[in-house]
């Protein structure tokens, strides 16, 4: 009991505020990690990964018409890939916890509620702990399988760093049994396209994170999966309190504005990933032997997410996943086609001009519509500053204080 005791109290005093401790789950996911293993990066690995993004940047030249996005190159390992990424997590996770740890406190009975007085936020502390511990797992689970920064299709690390995880990519490269060299530089292909995308899109980075929130402030608590998970807390076994498992307390509403948000959740994502994809596979067709099996090693990888990809879609309720990438790469081919790389790129200077979810059904329909908008569209400056802009979840609106009207995003 007095163990038990300790850990209670070591969660309860551990620093954070907010509906996750977050302090707690950087020192979780970390802890997983040493246990792991979180090999350091070499020097031999820093330089390979930054002239893998520099010819990565010179190939992806002729195949896009957004300039590069890269202003730093870097390597990191497991760890760095937490802490550097770990402020987007807590902007797209605190929604979403708030609502279980606000839950948490509603399984006491009213009348006992009184009795309770200031120790009813210890309910809250624990909920905050209980899911930061959680979180942290699940961070540290995924911090050893993705390969960059941008893997995932989410803008999680600084704005214009390209980032590789040469431990992870080492790995991979073995499981499908191609040189590593290989593996590296289509990794840098696709991080490399990605700050493209995110860097000269003004508006994308918010749209993406926001739509995110959108689906996530949808997300039902499933009050009985709580109760049941602290009703497996027993005080004579300690180990009870690192057991309890959160995944499956966070149900998707069944309602129209929920499954719109996730509808346009799932374009965005599918945008994203079907333009790299097709953007990459063009700009490494003729340079890299094993490009065709590469491209679809990663559009399987991404369409089916990994073991941590799973897990923490089930701890938190979203699921990262562009279902449609096929269909999306596809509708790229087609503007590629019908419109040139600079009519097709066009498209990223509007939210309204991109494909909707409809579209994907008849790629060569859209593509040839609109032609001669277009075709006005071409000289669109991506370098330029203006254009839409969406704020981030929590980032204040700039745009009074802009006379620009916009600007690449912090």
């Amino acid at each position: 009991m007095q163990q038990f005791m300790s850990q209670l109290q070591h969660l309860l005093s551990a620093p954070g505020s907010g509906p996750v401790n977050w302090d707690l789950a950087r020192q979780v996911a970390a802890s997983q990690l040493a246990a792991a293993g979180d090999p350091a990066v070499s020097p031999y690995e820093r330089n390979a990964v930054e002239e893998a993004l520099r010819i990565a940047d010179l190939w992806l030249e002729p195949a896009s018409a957004l300039p590069s996005g890269i202003k730093t190159t870097v390597a990191w390992n497991r760890n760095e890939w937490i802490f550097k990424t770990l402020d987007v997590w807590r902007k797209l996770c605190d929604p979403v916890a708030s609502r279980m740890v606000g839950a948490m406190g509603d399984l006491v009975p009213p009348e006992a509620r009184a009795q309770l007085g200031p120790m009813q936020s210890m309910v809250a502390t624990l909920g905050g702990a209980l899911f930061g511990g959680q979180l942290g797992q699940a961070l540290g689970s995924l911090a050893a399988e993705v390969l960059s920064v941008g893997d995932i299709g989410l803008p999680l690390g600084p704005a214009g760093t390209a980032a590789l995880i040469p431990a992870n990519i080492r790995g991979y490269g073995e499981g499908l049994e191609l040189p590593e060299d290989e593996v590296r530089l289509y990794v840098a292909l696709r991080e490399a396209a990605h700050q493209r995308l995110f860097e000269h899109v003004p508006w994308l980075r918010g749209h993406v994170l926001n739509a995110v929130e959108t689906y996530a402030a949808g997300i039902r608590v499933n009050r009985e999966a709580i109760e049941e998970a602290m009703g497996r807390v027993d005080p004579t076994d300690p180990e009870s309190m690192q057991a309890i498992a959160l995944e499956g307390i966070f149900t998707p509403e069944d309602s129209p504005a929920q499954k719109a948000s996730l509808a346009r959740l799932e374009t965005a994502l599918a945008l994203v990933e079907g333009w790299v994809c097709h953007v990459v596979d063009g700009a490494a067709a003729g340079r890299l032997p094993n490009v065709v099996a590469l491209g679809e090693a990663f559009r399987r990888r991404r369409a089916a997410g990994g073991p941590a990809e799973q897990t923490f879609a089930a701890l938190v309720g979203l699921e990262l996943r562009p279902r449609r990438l096929r269909e999306a790469a596809a509708l790229w081919a087609a503007l590629t086609e019908h419109r040139g790389i600079a009519g097709r790129d066009a498209l990223w200077g509007h939210p309204d001009l991109l494909p909707s979810d409809d579209d994907f059904a008849d790629p060569v329909a859209f593509a040839m519509a609109d032609v001669d908008l277009m075709t006005e569209l071409e000289n669109f400056d991506f370098t330029a500053p203006g254009g839409p802009e969406e704020k981030s979840p929590g980032e204040q609106d700039r745009r009074d204080d802009d006379p620009k009207g916009g600007g690449a995003p912090s």
